[in-house]
C-alpha cells in the first residue's frame, strides 16, 4: 500500500470516528436537553405549588384543610401525568380517612356495591364509595405504606395481586403509586395516584418527585393543623370567657341578711366553666330558698343552662315551701331544653326561720354535712333520694325525688358543695376526699360559717398546689347563730 492509499486510510478512520464522536455527543447533547427540559419543568411544578399553596395561608382565612389538599392534589397529578389519585390523612383513632380525590379513584380495598350499575353517575358513586371507608394502618396498600412509612411503586398493577382487579373498564388499575407524607419521622398521610393519562406506567422517576411532592405537602398539612388548632383555642378561650361573664353576673353578688342565722359562700372557678351555681331566695316572710348546683355542660352552653335553671328555679321557689315539689317543677320544665349528654345535679333547701326546720331535697346532688354543736353529737351527712335534673322520665324523677326535714340547733352549721371539692386532685393524682372535707369544716365549725368556708378553700388550694384546676369548686354554709 502506497503512502498516499494509507494517509487515505488513516484520514477515513479519524474521520468515522469523529463522525461517532459528533452523533455521541449530538444523542447525549439531546438526552441532556430533554433532562434539563424535564428538571425545569419539575422545578415550575414545584414552586407552583411552594406558591399556590401559600397562599392558602395568605388569604382571608376563609380557606380549609381540605382546600389545601385539593391544592396538593392537583400537582400530584400534574407531576405524575396520573388519571386519578386520592390523599388520606390520619384521623381519630389512627384510621386514614379520605380527604381529598380527583379523577375516577378505584377503591383499593374491596369493591364498589352492585348499584354502581344503577347509579346515575358512576364516578360520583365511586367516590362516595371511597369517602365512606376509612383505612386502618396495616390494612391494604395505603395502610401498608402508613404503617411501613415506605412508598410502594407498581408499575404493572394488573399482576400484583394486592390490587384489586376490576371488570369495568374505567376502573381497571393498570399502574400505581403510593407515596407516604411524613413530617419529623410522623407518617401523616399517604398520598396515592392511579393510571398515567399517557397509558405508560409509572417508573421510579414518577415515584421520586412524588414522594418530594408529598414531604414538601406535609410541612403545609403540619402547619395547617397548627393553625386550626391555634383557631380552635381562640375560639374556645371566647367561649369560656363569656361563660365566665354569664356565670359570675349570676351567682349571687351579696348574700342577704337572714335573721338568726349566718350564711356564707364561695365559687372558685376553673380554667374550664363548669356551671357551678349557688343561690339564696328569699321565699316569704319566714322561709329562705338555699340551692346549690353543678350544671354538667362546658363553657357556654353549660352557661346558658345555668341561667335557664336560675331563672325558673326562682320563679317557682316564690310561695312553695317543699323542696322536692320545686325541683320537680324545675325538672319538667327544663327536660326539653337539655342534650343528651347535660344534665343538672341540684341541692336546695328551705329554711324556717321560726322554727330554725331546714328541709331539702336532693337532685343528684353531693350530699350536705350538719355539724352539731354538741360535741357529744356527731357529725351527720344529710340523705335523700333523688335522680339529678334531666335525667331520667318525669314520673321517675318525680316518684324518686322526697324531702326530708332537720332541725337546726344553736351553733350548728351544714355545709354543701360541689364535686369539684371532695375531688379536687393533686400533682400525684390524688384526689382530697370526703374525709379531708370533713376535717377541715370540723376544725371551724364553731368559729362560724364564713371561717368554715374560708378554711375549706385554703385546705384545697394548698392541696392541689401547681396541679391544674379541672372543675368548678363551689360551697355554702349555713349556721343557726348560738
Amino acid at each position: 500500500m502506497n503512502t498516499d492509499a494509507a494517509l487515505c486510510l488513516v484520514l477515513a478512520v479519524l474521520f468515522l470516528a469523529l463522525a461517532g464522536m459528533l452523533i455521541i455527543l449530538f444523542v447525549r447533547n439531546r438526552r441532556l436537553r430533554v433532562l434539563r427540559d424535564a428538571m425545569l419543568q419539575e422545578k415550575e411544578v414545584i414552586y407552583s405549588f411552594v406558591h399556590d399553596v401559600s397562599e392558602v395561608f395568605i388569604g382571608d382565612g376563609s380557606a380549609d384543610m381540605d382546600q389545601l389538599l385539593k391544592r396538593v392534589l392537583f400537582y400530584a397529578l400534574r407531576t405524575a401525568k396520573a388519571g386519578a389519585g386520592a390523599i388520606y390523612l390520619r384521623g381519630e383513632g389512627n384510621k386514614l380517612e379520605p380527604r381529598a380525590i380527583t379523577g375516577i379513584f378505584p377503591p383499593l380495598s374491596g369493591r364498589p356495591d352492585p348499584g354502581i350499575d344503577r347509579a346515575v353517575s358512576k364516578s360520583q358513586h365511586v367516590e362516595e364509595m371511597v369517602r365512606r371507608h376509612a383505612v386502618s394502618l396495616g390494612e391494604g396498600l395505603i395502610g401498608t405504606v402508613a404503617d411501613l412509612g415506605t412508598a410502594e411503586l407498581i408499575a404493572d398493577a394488573e399482576r400484583d395481586v394486592r390490587v384489586p382487579a376490576y371488570a369495568e373498564d374505567f376502573l381497571k388499575i393498570r399502574s400505581l403509586v403510593l407515596v407516604p407524607m411524613r413530617f419529623q419521622q410522623e407518617v401523616m398521610g399517604v398520598l396515592a395516584v392511579v393510571n398515567r393519562v399517557d397509558g405508560a406506567p409509572f417508573i421510579q422517576a414518577d415515584l421520586n418527585l412524588l414522594q418530594a411532592l408529598a414531604d414538601q405537602a406535609s410541612v403545609s398539612v403540619h402547619f395547617f393543623r397548627l393553625r386550626e388548632a391555634l383557631d380552635a383555642k381562640q375560639r374556645l378561650d371566647r367561649d369560656l370567657e363569656i361563660a365566665r361573664k354569664i356565670q359570675s353576673l349570676l351567682l349571687p353578688k351579696h348574700l342577704p341578711r337572714i335573721s338568726g342565722f349566718e350564711v356564707a359562700a364561695s365559687n372558685l372557678p376553673a380554667l374550664e366553666v363548669g356551671g357551678d351555681y349557688y343561690d339564696v331566695i328569699q321565699i316569704d316572710d319566714i322561709h329562705w330558698g338555699i340551692a346549690i348546683a353543678d350544671v354538667s355542660g362546658k363553657g357556654i352552653s353549660g352557661a346558658i343552662m345555668m341561667a335557664i335553671c336560675r331563672s325558673i328555679l326562682r320563679s317557682t321557689a316564690v310561695g312553695q315551701t317543699s323542696p322536692a315539689e320545686v325541683l320537680r317543677a324545675v325538672n319538667r320544665l327544663m327536660r326539653s331544653d337539655f342534650a343528651e349528654d347535660m344534665f343538672v345535679s341540684m341541692l336546695y333547701m328551705v329554711l324556717n326561720t321560726q322554727t330554725s326546720r331546714l328541709t331539702l331535697a336532693r337532685a343528684g346532688h353531693e350530699r350536705p354535712v350538719l355539724f352539731h354543736a354538741d360535741a357529744a353529737r356527731a357529725a351527720e351527712i344529710l340523705d335523700s333520694p333523688g335522680l339529678a335534673v334531666g335525667l331520667g322520665l318525669h314520673e321517675q324523677f318525680d316518684r324518686i325525688l322526697q324531702d326530708c326535714s332537720v332541725v337546726l340547733g344553736p351553733g350548728d352549721v351544714l355545709v354543701a358543695c360541689t364535686d369539684g371539692i371532695t375531688e379536687a386532685m393533686n400533682a400525684r393524682q390524688e384526689e382530697w376526699g370526703v374525709d379531708n372535707f370533713l376535717e377541715a369544716v370540723s376544725s371551724s365549725a364553731c368559729e362560724g360559717a364564713h371561717s368554715v368556708i374560708n378554711n375549706l378553700q385554703q385546705r384545697v388550694v394548698r392541696f392541689i398546689g401547681d396541679a391544674p384546676q379541672y372543675d368548678d369548686m363551689t360551697l355554702i354554709a349555713l349556721r343557726k347563730l348560738p
